[in-house]
């Protein structure tokens, strides 16, 4: 089979294989129907196979027709990302950035403040990657990553943006209601509400719950990430264990037993070398930035840093 001759009828297999039709196909390539459906045949034809079931609902891809379709979905990835990066100019950022980062700081921190980042660049298309799991960035499972550990990977750009301490808060209400415990043994008399043990988490996290159950708490709530300890505390349910970046968002909050110890996690942001240069890496970079320079301005006006 002569490779080169056939991409316009590998492109147009992908687009009848993906619509289900020869139709909708035409429709998107603006061909009519026999010209889609003459392609197609020529291209089973120079294979020697047979690519679709026929029916009368629509096509179906045989096991070879399969086979096919997912090698030009990975041609198209491969291709829209390569013309996406050739357009990635120095006055425009678009196209599609891949971010991963913890449920948690995902969640409570950077997804509320994408809207800056959108309005400033709105063709930029952002895949928000949320799990505990260290994506590999150099063999490009994300472009970006924001980690609560110094990532260890080579062939990487690192930089260290702030530290978080994991603290106790709980809402006014709750504490109106059950008194304010005045020391750690405390704790017998609320509900404390955590990440189960389980669950991925940062070490002092995990250090503090397990110093806090010693004390016996009088209830528990584990959730397995901090989105949900904190709607827990939000709807006065206990005191929870929560990064202290969720203050500015949520200035009702008090901070209980201020004084147990703790230590502080370095939030780092990460992304391969052969990115150096990427005009959306550059941008979020900056972005990421910018919001934790003002997120520290305002902690200092609140008196918090």
């Amino acid at each position: 089979m002569d490779w080169d001759m056939d991409w316009d009828k590998l492109r147009i297999f992908h687009a009848v294989a993906d619509a289900g039709s020869l139709t909708h196909a035409g429709d998107k390539l603006n061909l009519s129907q026999s010209a889609v459906s003459r392609q197609v045949r020529a291209l089973e034809e120079s294979l020697n196979a047979t690519l679709f079931h026929r029916h009368a609902r629509g096509l179906i891809l045989t096991e070879q027709g399969e086979l096919l379709f997912d090698a030009t979905k990975s041609m198209s990835t491969r291709l829209e990302a390569a013309s996406a990066r050739i357009r990635d100019s120095e006055e425009e950022v678009f196209g599609e950035l891949r971010v991963t980062t913890t449920f948690g700081f995902g969640t409570l921190w950077l997804a509320p403040r994408l809207t800056k980042l959108f309005e400033q660049y709105p063709n930029l298309k952002i895949d928000l990657m949320l799990e505990e799991r260290v994506l590999d960035l150099p063999m490009r499972e994300a472009d970006v990553a924001i980690r609560m550990k110094e990532p260890s990977q080579a062939d990487l750009i690192r930089k260290r943006l702030m530290t978080v301490q994991m603290k106790l808060y709980a809402s006014r209400k709750y504490l109106d209601h059950n008194g304010t415990p005045e020391a750690a043994e405390d704790i017998k008399y609320h509900r404390l509400i955590c990440q189960n043990q389980r669950s991925a988490q940062v070490g002092s996290a995990s250090v503090l719950v397990q110093r806090l159950l010693t004390h016996n708490p009088g209830s528990l709530l584990t959730v397995n990430n901090y989105f949900g300890v904190l709607q827990g505390v939000l709807h006065d349910l206990g005191i929870g264990i929560l990064p202290d970046y969720v203050t500015e968002d949520f200035p009702d909050l008090v901070e209980v037993l201020p004084n147990e110890e703790n230590s502080v996690v370095p939030v780092y942001l990460a992304y391969p070398e052969e990115l150096r240069h990427s005009q959306r890496v550059s941008a979020f970079r900056d972005f990421v930035q910018n919001e934790i320079m003002a997120h520290r301005k305002h902690m200092k006006e609140l008196g918090k840093l």
